[in-house]
Parts: structure tokens; C-alpha cells; sequence
């Protein structure tokens, strides 16, 4: 069997901001009725986390919950753990309209820290990362330039970048040509 490897095997960057593939992501895609009973449980189950609320994540210990669209979760846990949580999620929620996908050899996971962050994903999403308007725990699901993605702001300031594994290099040549030294716009 081959050794998983992360999108950019530990690649960094740092310019106004440090850019850095995050490693290893175990990444369930979960769909289904979000108000359910069922579901909440599963989740609570297999993260530690509460079903978020639009546009947020709910991180725990061992793991997070990302809200992706009104049926569509993103459900964070350990990487070796992912297979066997996604199975656990699709037998607690056996009877119910619902899907449980293991994702995470399919999306690429970065870092992205300092105090040019907010500035060099301001210059790639179509975001307001003014301090008011997003702040730690705020999940979005955009663009990244070309690309889709999804990101969301820790409590330190950092923020995590998810995209899907096949653009993973553009993604951290773009990050990095925005985090570039004297690319510094002042913004925010």
C-alpha cells in the first residue's frame, strides 16, 4: 500500500504571510437534513462538534463541522480516523436521506498565518476580511481566484484554506504570489 502524502508534502511560504500546505485532513462530506435528530447526533458523534450555524464552523477537541450549504456539511477528524467515522456516520444514519463521503485524499488543507492574512486572501476572494466583518469562527465557501474553495478564520487570527486536491499547487502559488513581500497593500 502507498503512504498517503499531503497535497505539497509540508510546502511553506512566508512573505507578508505565511502560506503552508497543512498536511494530512481527514474531510467527510456529509449531506442530509441538518435539523435532524438523527444527523446532529451522528455528527456530535463523529466530531465532537455541534451542527454550525449558516456561513460558520464548529470546532471541538477532535474535530469540526462546516456548514456548506443548507443540506451539506464538511465534517473535520483525524485523518487515519476518516474511513472508519465515515462508516460510523453512514450506520447511524441508516433510514435517513442521507450521505456520508470520505473526501480527504481529494482536497488539498492550508494554512495561512500572520499579519498580512487577511490581506492576501483579500486580494483572492471576493470577501470582506475587514476585522467587523469576518471574524474567527465565520465560514465561507468561494472562489480563490479561479478556483473554488473554502476557508475560515481561527481564533488566533490564522485561517485554513480547503480546495480540491487537483488545483492544490495553484492555490499555494497563489497565496504565495499575494502573500509576496512587496505586494503589501495596507487594506486591512
Amino acid at each position: 500500500m502507498s503512504k498517503a502524502v499531503s497535497v505539497l508534502n509540508g510546502a511553506q511560504y512566508t512573505g507578508i504571510a505565511k502560506v503552508e500546505d497543512a498536511g494530512l485532513q481527514g474531510m467527510i462530506t456529509l449531506r442530509g437534513d441538518l435539523d435532524s435528530k438523527a444527523l446532529k447526533a451522528a455528527v456530535k458523534a463523529a466530531t465532537g462538534a455541534e451542527v454550525p450555524a449558516q456561513r460558520t464552523i464548529s470546532v471541538a477537541e477532535n474535530g469540526a463541522a462546516a456548514w456548506m450549504s443548507p443540506d451539506e456539511l464538511l465534517l473535520l477528524v483525524p485523518y487515519e480516523d476518516a474511513v472508519a467515522k465515515t462508516a460510523e456516520l453512514a450506520e447511524a444514519l441508516a433510514g435517513e436521506h442521507a450521505l456520508a463521503v470520505n473526501v480527504s485524499d481529494a482536497r488539498g488543507f492550508f494554512r495561512l498565518s500572520g499579519e498580512g492574512a487577511r490581506e492576501v486572501l483579500g486580494k483572492v476572494s471576493p470577501v470582506d476580511f475587514d476585522g467587523d466583518a469576518f471574524t474567527p469562527g465565520e465560514f465561507r465557501r468561494s472562489r480563490l481566484a479561479q478556483v473554488a474553495g473554502a476557508f475560515w478564520m481561527n481564533e488566533d487570527g490564522s485561517f485554513y484554506i480547503v480546495c480540491f486536491r487537483s488545483v492544490g499547487e495553484y492555490v499555494f502559488k497563489l497565496l504565495s504570489a499575494a502573500a509576496h513581500p512587496q505586494s503589501k497593500v495596507g487594506v486591512y
